[in-house]
């Protein structure tokens, strides 16, 4: 009878070759991950900014209440 053992009883299953299918939606979403990433910068970097701009602009008194006559 053969010696069992680990490597003998329980093989291991190689995982399927990925198709080019699989390829192909795996590097879509890497590039649809890395567009909204840039996109999110870019709106935070303008947020920032326009932001920095509003407060360092300074507010007009309101000419409501002031009448001519």
């Amino acid at each position: 009878m053969a010696k069992l053992t680990k490597t003998s009883v329980f093989k291991v299953q190689g995982s399927k070759a990925e198709t080019s299918l699989d390829k192909t939606t795996r590097i879509v979403r890497k590039m649809v991950a890395e567009e909204a990433e840039q996109r999110q910068a870019k709106n935070d970097r303008l947020r920032n900014a326009r932001l920095e701009r509003e407060a360092n602009t300074p507010t007009k008194p309101s000419r409501k209440g002031r009448r001519n006559g």
